[in-house]
């Protein structure tokens, strides 16, 4: 028997979506809780990142995660076997998540125990990036495999996150990925963006992503 539930979310109809996402921060920081938005496209290693990051952190913090998904289970599946607690969301159809629809999830999922709440959007590098969740921190990854020249073609999500992760490292060698040219398009469009080279599946470069993040939560909860 599964040890998760499934919560079916529909589309908020909040006129001032980031109205609300500031207020969301505000009770989430009386909460001392972080919220990460993490977001992609399909396939760039999400799940794979993001149980690397809660093997490096799970001994220090509380954690929930909420999977958003149009449809299906297998990433709250995939992350029940982690020990955290998770959320499957069910976004109706909908390419994204707002303010009202993670205050949904999070309520579903309950943060009265949660240190640091961590929201896998919706893979895709259009729509989350026009919404505010609500979050603490946006990050996002871009795989390897899929080219060095995203930041121009998709300059709003580069340029709303707070953290970059380049994810698929191992693979460099069999691609024409020009790390100096994405790290320039990148800082172009946010000269603040931090940015890890990482492999989730090997582990190399998570150390420094986790201690940045770390360092996130701790500020953020006190």
């Amino acid at each position: 028997m599964e040890g998760y539930r499934i919560l079916e979310i529909k589309q908020s109809v909040f006129e001032n979506n980031d109205r609300e996402a500031d207020l969301l921060r505000e009770e989430l920081k009386g909460n001392k809780t972080f919220l990460l938005n993490l977001m992609s496209s399909p396939g760039s290693g999400k799940t794979t990142t993001l149980k690397a990051t809660i093997a490096a952190l799970k001994d220090e913090f509380r954690i929930g995660v909420m999977e958003a998904d149009i449809d299906s289970d297998v990433d709250a599946a995939t992350i029940e076997q982690t020990g955290v607690k998770v959320i499957q969301l069910h976004t109706g159809g909908m390419c994204h998540l707002d303010a009202g629809m993670t205050r949904q999830g999070l309520e579903g999922m309950g943060v009265e125990d949660v240190d640091f709440a961590i929201l896998e959007n919706i893979g895709n590098l259009v729509c989350p990036a026009e919404f505010d969740t609500g979050a603490v921190k946006n990050a996002m990854i871009l795989s390897v495999p899929e080219g060095h020249d995203k930041p121009l073609k998709y300059p709003l999500m580069f340029s709303i996150c707070d953290v970059l992760l380049i994810n698929k490292i191992d693979v460099l060698p069999y691609f024409d990925f020009d790390m100096a040219a994405c790290e320039r398009y990148v800082h172009k469009l946010n000269p603040k963006m931090q940015i890890f080279p990482i492999c989730a599946r090997t582990g190399e470069g998570i150390e420094a992503w986790t201690d940045w993040l770390r360092a996130q939560i701790r500020d953020w909860i006190g």
